[in-house]
């Protein structure tokens, strides 16, 4: 019932708009430039916002939409698809994790392995006295 009314309040408008117009068009011989181009303007800026009114009347009523049109065009597809890429970013930098974990423990396997398998005993490198050794030993 408030659509019908609204179509016919906005039909009355347009005719009221109408009738308007053609009085200024038959009486626009008789007006003087200045008024002539002052109405030319205000004409341009009525069209304009009757434009702007149209095209926000369309965006509202396609916001209005029921839910189950809706759905088709986006739905839980759409969130899905949203998702997506940040899961694919969760999974690599898990990834990375891993990997830099295993290449920590591999690194640090190499210095015991060489540690272990040198002339020297451990307790050699913890001695202060053996440090300094190294340092004449690298200037030779």
């Amino acid at each position: 019932m408030k659509r019908h009314t609204r179509q016919t309040s906005t039909l009355r408008a347009d005719r009221y708009g109408r009738r308007i117009t053609h009085q200024l068009d038959n009486n626009l011989v008789a007006l003087h430039p200045d008024i002539a181009e002052r109405l030319r303007i205000a004409r341009e800026q009525a069209v304009a916002h009757h434009r702007v009114v149209l095209v926000r009347s369309v965006a509202s009523v396609q916001g209005s939409l029921p839910s189950s049109e809706l759905a088709l065009s986006g739905g839980w597809w759409s969130r899905l698809s949203t998702m997506f890429p940040l899961a694919i970013l969760v999974v690599g930098l898990i990834c990375i994790s891993v990997l830099e974990d295993e290449q920590l423990a591999h690194e640090l396997a190499d210095v015991d392995t060489e540690l272990l398998t040198d002339e020297l005993p451990p307790s050699a490198y913890v001695d202060p006295g053996f440090a300094k050794f190294l340092q004449l030993k690298g200037r030779d």
